[in-house]
């Protein structure tokens, strides 16, 4: 398979049900980050659309029974989720208590007033876009992607997509740094943050599409190495037979994508991308490295060549590591706020949507007046504060089965090993950095990276896992497996040896003489 430019045979592409789930697929993958990190409603409210019509087309051949078993834990999710809402919302929630503040505020208005058991009515509702739009797209990354050639395009649009908006990022920061798209930029006026409005997920969207190049040159380079395991002494005789014009595309992307991501100044985005990128450079090449002391060799070497790029691309990132630490006071003092809130609405939380009400009472007096909290900083504390401590154990659950389904594929697949490991890697990136940031609450980033994930844990498992089941049904029903009448052997025909005419007629020639 031709690495770079990723090959499409137009004239193999025959109408199916699966084309238009895959293109729209790929169309939202590719698009939901450009209307400014799409974290309004109605960009949102146009994937999910876009989403859903794909779920409808969604192909189900090349599924398996692994692939089943992933859909119905998502489905339990879905359950899960829907039983929170109808607490949330209803009149007469089953289990939920009340809010307090709708019998305050009733004695104070002196009339009578409905009580939820959300701190603000019916705001759920329109909270539910956005997990809504990742439950449908890792649902579509499984289908589509339980198909390899489908896969390995997600992870080439993901690729290319995210080197156009890291161009676009360092372009117009250059050219115009007051303006996002058409619209004036009103924070971070010394960062890229692409078209994102908060510099911090562009970091860790950049970061996860450098990660994505950097797996697909590894591979692209490793298959041009004659020799099974890696030579190290003959390595740069190799990689000098590598003609430039089939390298310096995705090398070049890779140094656009890396750029932007330095460019944001962003302290964890930078330093847990850096980090993914050596760990999976090091699982990606585990098999060829010396044994024993293989494994750290590659991690220091890459922890050097990160700080190096640290210090030469990121000199302004190492100043607010040197200034302001790993973390902000600030956001301690929002997580232990957040805690207090958790604590007090322990089992369905004050509602989806709502922290940015709930918040101010528990606000710390440890935080600084400006600004106001309308994020707790960190996904995890502001999901158990929303929706409860049960759901967010839940998602907890299903978050680490993923991460060990992939690692199950990262070490077990053979072939395609980058599209688990990509997803591993990314998947390990935005959850550590939505523990310190928001990152998986903008769809621009969670939508295509929740695509990847579904991708991911569709390769996972061989090709042949899961066929056993569906062969023996095959086979039953052509017959095979039940008692047959035995047959008579039959009888063997004589074999004949093919010679020339010349290996014939020889023996006759030479009696002549």
């Amino acid at each position: 398979m031709r690495l770079w430019p990723p090959h499409i045979r137009w004239s193999r592409i025959r109408w199916s049900w699966s084309l238009p789930a895959t293109v729209i697929l790929f169309f939202v993958a590719a698009g939901a980050p450009f209307p400014f990190g799409s974290t309004n409603d109605l960009s949102i409210a146009f994937w999910c659309l876009c989403l859903g019509i794909a779920v409808m087309f969604a192909p189900t051949r090349d599924l398996r029974r692994p692939h089943l078993w992933l859909l119905a834990g998502i489905g339990v999710i879905v359950a899960a989720y829907a039983f929170v809402l109808h607490e949330q919302l209803s009149d007469h929630p089953l289990v939920a208590p009340f809010q307090p503040i709708w019998k305050q505020a009733s004695d104070l208005l002196g009339v009578p007033i409905a009580p939820s058991a959300s701190i603000v009515k019916n705001e759920a509702f329109f909270a539910l876009g956005a997990p809504l739009a990742n439950i449908l797209a890792i649902v579509l990354g499984i289908t589509v992607g339980a198909n390899r050639d489908r896969a390995r395009r997600l992870l080439w649009v993901l690729a290319i997509s995210g080197a156009a908006y890291a161009l676009y990022g360092v372009l117009s920061f250059l050219i115009e740094p007051t303006m996002i798209l058409w619209r004036d930029k009103t924070a971070y006026l010394g960062s890229v943050t692409g078209t994102f409005i908060n510099r911090n997920t562009a970091a860790a969207y950049f970061g996860s599409c450098a990660l994505i190049w950097m797996l697909l040159i590894l591979e692209d380079v490793r298959r041009r190495l004659p020799e099974r395991h890696i030579e190290w002494r003959r390595l740069s005789l190799d990689l000098r037979a590598i003609p430039p014009k089939q390298i310096l595309p995705q090398l070049t992307c890779l140094l656009i994508c890396l750029m932007a991501m330095f460019m944001t100044t962003s302290r964890a985005g930078v330093g847990l991308s850096l980090l993914a990128m050596i760990v999976s450079f090091t699982l990606f090449l585990r098999k060829d490295l010396p044994p024993r002391t293989g494994i750290w060799i590659s991690l220091g070497s890459g922890a050097a060549v990160a700080l190096g790029l640290l210090q030469l691309l990121g000199g302004r990132v190492s100043s607010r590591f040197d200034s302001q630490g790993l973390v902000d006071e600030g956001r301690i003092e929002a997580w232990k706020s957040t805690l207090k809130i958790i604590a007090d609405n322990p089992w369905v939380g004050t509602g989806m949507g709502t922290f940015q009400w709930a918040f101010p009472p528990y606000r710390s007096p440890n935080i600084s007046i400006r600004g106001i909290w309308d994020a707790a900083h960190s996904t995890p504390l502001e999901l158990a504060s929303e929706v409860g401590i049960p759901m967010a154990l839940l998602i907890a659950l299903g978050w680490a089965i993923m991460l060990l389904v992939l690692a199950r594929g990262v070490f077990g697949r053979r072939r395609d090993v980058i599209i688990p490991l990509a997803a591993a890697a990314t998947a390990t990136l935005s959850l550590l950095h939505s523990c310190l940031d928001f990152t998986l609450q903008v769809p621009g980033y969670s939508i295509p990276f929740f695509a990847l994930f579904g991708a991911g844990l569709s390769q996972s498992f061989s090709s042949r896992e899961g066929r056993s089941t569906a062969d023996a049904v095959s086979t039953s029903r052509r017959g095979e497996g039940r008692p047959q009448p035995r047959r008579q052997p039959r009888e063997r025909s004589p074999s004949f040896t093919k010679v020339s005419r010349f290996e014939a007629f020889a023996p006759f020639t030479k009696s002549l003489e």
